[in-house]
């Protein structure tokens, strides 16, 4: 009478986990079935839920890849039959003590089941008709009857890593913020910018190391107090400098009496007011591209595609020109003067006050002279539209 040994070879003991897995033996399988490969590759995407190692993996798809078809429900059974020395080939070239090792750990994970002969070796005995009659090795099933399983905790652990890639995303680009305020706050501010400095390098020292989803939603938390911090200490420091710095008299040139313009010779007469110059008009701003579309939000109704880099805002300046009324040549002379980057900011700081402003092209002549002289920087008329635009949101 036929009988198919349940019990390990030699020295190995029976265990609980061993006797369950034999249930599987006689488990229905899902109707539909991927291909192998298929299988592996969401069980490799799970592979943390089933307690396995990548190089275990690296074992079970040499195993696989002895199934002669396609599917594992194809062809005459599960059970592939690889002596240790040609697994070990097929694992290129994996010792044959560790290929034990990993087997060991996926029969435990009950992803495949030993089926052992008399003398513990693998092989297939053949019938009368040439076809497999028994075998003797490693059943794939379990990888059959548990595909539900698997493709759900494949799924979770995407989600899951997904999850963690945009925390880290939001953490790089809080702390990207944060960086880019603290440098231009030291730069035009008094304030005493050390403590978030200090902040700054904690979370960015920390943030190298391999996170996990509670660490990172911790220090998610901490970069978005960092930056609301930086904000509120640059808005404080701004008030002060609207009260009385050196900073405010290019300010009050800018937008106190804008009615008032009418034309090129009279704003070169307003010039005479003090201001402090700054060293080096063209170079690259210190504000971060996303706080100079925040002060500037009217821009969004010419490009409603967004704004990711400065190069497309410099595209989006060159666009609302015309639009304005100002011409090819003051355009190109203000690039020259402050920089492109700068003198794209300075556009758009005037299609935002547009409605203000009589004479766009005169103005833009204007504060080009001023950049010419080392006199400008579109730092604080962005500051500027940015308190009128929080004044407006509260």
């Amino acid at each position: 009478m036929e009988h198919i040994s349940t019990t390990p070879f030699g020295r190995r003991p029976v265990s609980a986990g061993h006797l369950a897995a034999q249930a599987m033996l006689e488990a229905p399988i899902p109707e539909v079935v991927p291909d192998k490969w298929t299988i592996i590759k969401e069980l490799t995407a799970a592979r943390m839920a089933f307690g396995v190692s990548d190089r275990d993996l690296a074992v079970l798809h040499a195993l696989v890849s002895f199934h002669p078809h396609d599917s594992l429900a194809d062809g005459e059974g599960t059970i592939v039959f690889p002596s240790n020395a040609v697994l070990s080939e097929r694992a290129h070239g994996m010792a044959e003590s560790t290929l034990r090792r990993h087997l060991a750990a996926l029969v435990k994970a009950q992803l495949i089941i030993r089926h052992d002969s008399p003398n513990g070796k693998r092989y297939a005995a053949r019938g009368m008709d040439g076809g497999i009659d028994r075998a003797f090795g490693f059943d794939l099933r379990p990888l059959l009857v548990r595909l539900p399983e698997i493709a759900q905790a494949a799924s979770e652990a995407r989600a899951a890593a997904l999850r963690l890639k945009r925390l880290r995303e939001a953490v790089v680009l809080r702390l990207r913020d944060a960086a880019k305020l603290i440098e231009f706050g030291q730069e035009e501010t008094a304030a005493n910018w050390d403590e978030a400095e200090d902040r700054l390098r904690l979370i960015q020292r920390t943030l190298r190391r391999k996170l996990y989803a509670d660490e990172l939603s911790e220090l998610n938390r901490e970069s978005e107090a960092l930056l609301g911090d930086v904000n509120t200490l640059l808005s404080a420091n701004k008030t002060e400098n609207m009260n009385g710095n050196a900073v405010l008299n290019e300010r009050h040139l800018q937008y106190s009496n804008l009615q008032q313009i009418d034309s090129e010779p009279s704003l070169e007469k307003e010039e005479a007011a003090p201001v402090e110059p700054t060293p080096d008009p063209k170079a690259k701003p210190k504000l971060p591209l996303y706080l100079v579309l925040k002060a500037c939000p009217d821009l969004m109704d010419y490009v409603p595609s967004g704004i990711s880099s400065w190069a497309e805002l410099v595209a989006a300046a060159s666009f609302v020109r015309p639009m304005l009324g100002i011409s090819e040549d003051a355009w190109q002379r203000a690039q020259s003067a402050m920089g492109a980057d700068a003198a794209a900011i300075t556009m758009v700081g005037i299609l935002q006050r547009a409605s203000e402003i009589r004479s766009p092209g005169g103005y833009l002549r204007a504060l080009t002279n001023k950049a010419e002289d080392g006199a400008f920087s579109p730092g604080p008329m962005i500051m500027a539209l940015l308190s009128t635009e929080n004044e407006r949101a509260n």
